[in-house]
């Protein structure tokens, strides 16, 4: 019969440890780049986006009164205008980047 799981881990050790083999390096000694950094943005702003949907989705299902009441409502707020260009910003930014960004990869 084949082996466990744990049997194949601890003679994959057993093994590494005779061969004195280093341990993968620590993320904070690689050298920042470019595409890394594009990469990691890219994901993060797919995980924002899909988060953004899912809480728009389940509050669209779940709050009792229509999308005007509540934009009326932060209207009601008079925030100043640099508050809602930042506002603004942070809701298109992740839009614009992951597309461009995915169609930038297709290519």
């Amino acid at each position: 019969m084949g082996t466990t799981a744990k049997e194949e881990m601890t003679r994959f050790w057993e093994k590494n440890t005779k061969s004195n083999r280093p341990v993968s390096p620590h993320v904070t000694i690689y050298k920042w780049s470019l595409p890394m950094a594009m990469s990691i943005t890219h994901r993060g702003t797919g995980v924002a986006l899909s988060l953004g949907v899912s809480l728009f989705g389940l509050a669209a299902l779940l709050l009792p009164e229509q999308f005007p009441h509540y934009l009326a409502m932060v209207k009601s707020l008079s925030l100043g205008p640099a508050l809602i260009c930042s506002a603004k910003f942070a809701l298109a930014f992740p839009f614009t980047y992951h597309t461009w960004n995915g169609v930038r990869h297709l290519v």
